[in-house]
């Protein structure tokens, strides 16, 4: 009988959280967290043991090894684009946290549309085309009320926002299915776009899979906006559908590449492919493994989120010197997610069964800030020193520089994804 259960990770206790904070510091994320002219923030830090056990669950189903990789898997594509921290503006810049009356909220204006809901969501005069007068009156609006009233006011227009911590959900949700059809090759149809969906794709890859990325020529992925390199090392050695989900025709044949997967990744509202005749429960029961990846998780489907704001949902900030929050990396709930999403559908595989995977990124996010928190608490004194270089962290007697990103993981592959 079908039921829902908790996919549950694991604490590795032998660690030392020197140790982590040393990683920190190499890998890029404390770099890219922290206010602009301050400090980079250390306490963050944590965040690598939930990351590190994604990557155990993905090994542990025959994935590859990861823990070399981390840095480049959370921060590569910030070397890639060149980012550095701005304490309560994203790293990617589209995203700001704002002072509530009882807290903060994001709000990240992604796209254009977005861009144009700014006078609707604040229900004041126009402020035209304009980035900057938009986010003076975001900001009013935010100052005056709860932080949750702003996030649900955009959510109603379709901006992603979200109440800093309003996210406290487990990361994976599963709905068990029926026996796996058959056994051999993994075919994965992925669906989905932009990070944490070709992520997890990537990884099912490298652990054997075949995979096939549908792609809608009229909506193409977005992150092809993005630095090719990062494009191409993720979707490198995967076949490419276009399929226009406009025409009967190709809706058909969707349905009829589904019903022979063995996993189907997806990050679309649900409503989507249902209005489409297609549905994640069915195809679970029949034995495919379904993950379907989410901002707030499935039945908060109609709420959109990136990987900035869902970070913020879930509670994965840094703070300043005043101990306002501020972002942690760049858009870091969606490489998380990737990470959490592949070792879950590989666990899934194993079982046998067929199963609906309900992956939040805020869950996933929030999972890594209770890491970060705990550990935190548990870390001997910490100073964060400036050098001639840049910054250091000094703990228990030693000395590590704070190492900027690097893309050395991410680079150019030969095959074209595009064609």
């Amino acid at each position: 009988m079908n039921h829902i259960g908790i996919i549950r990770s694991f604490s590795d206790p032998t660690i030392p959280p020197a140790d982590v904070l040393r990683d920190w510091a190499r890998c890029g994320g404390m770099a890219l967290t922290g206010a602009l002219g301050e400090s980079p923030d250390w306490a963050p830090a944590g965040l690598l043991v939930a990351a590190r056990e994604a990557a155990a669950w993905v090994e542990g189903g025959g994935g590859p090894a990861l823990a070399a990789e981390l840095g480049g898997l959370l921060f590569g594509r910030a070397a890639l684009r060149g980012l550095r921290r701005a304490g309560q503006v994203s790293a990617g810049g589209t995203c700001r946290l704002l002072r509530a009356s009882d807290g903060w909220v994001a709000v990240n204006l992604a796209r254009p549309d977005d861009l144009a809901c700014v006078e609707a969501i604040v229900g004041a005069a126009a402020t035209g085309a304009d980035p900057e007068a938009a986010w003076t009156a975001l900001a009013a609006a935010a100052a005056a009320g709860p932080a949750h009233v702003l996030a649900d006011r955009a959510q109603l227009l379709g901006v992603p926002a979200a109440a800093l911590g309003s996210v406290t959900r487990a990361p994976v949700l599963v709905r068990e299915g029926g026996p796996r059809r058959r056994r051999g090759e993994v075919l994965v149809v992925d669906l989905s776009a932009l990070w944490a969906g070709p992520l997890c794709a990537h990884l099912l890859s490298r652990a054997g899979a075949r995979v096939i990325k549908v792609e809608d020529p009229h909506r193409p992925d977005g992150a092809r906006n993005g630095p090719a390199a990062f494009f191409d090392h993720l979707h490198a050695g995967h076949a490419v559908c276009p399929l226009d989900l406009r025409g009967a025709g190709d809706v058909e044949a969707l349905r009829a590449l589904i019903a022979t997967a063995d996993v189907v990744i997806e990050s679309s509202r649900p409503r989507a492919l249902r209005a489409l005749g297609i549905s994640a429960e069915a195809a679970a029961d029949a034995g495919t493994v379904w993950v379907s990846i989410t901002g707030h998780g499935r039945e908060e489907g109609n709420r959109v989120a990136f990987g900035d704001d869902a970070a913020v949902a879930g509670g994965l900030v840094g703070s300043d010197e005043h101990g306002d929050p501020v972002f942690c990396g760049d858009a870091l709930a969606d490489p998380l997610t990737g990470l959490v999403a592949a070792g879950a559908a590989l666990a899934q595989l194993r079982s046998g069964r067929g199963g609906l995977l309900d992956v939040a990124m805020g869950g996933v996010a929030a999972d890594a800030a209770r890491r970060a928190a705990a550990l935190a608490a548990a870390m001997p004194p910490v100073q964060t020193v400036r050098t001639r270089a840049g910054w250091s962290v000094r703990c228990e007697g030693a000395e590590e520089p704070v190492r900027p990103p690097s893309a050395r993981l991410y680079r150019p592959l030969a095959i074209s994804c595009g064609q």
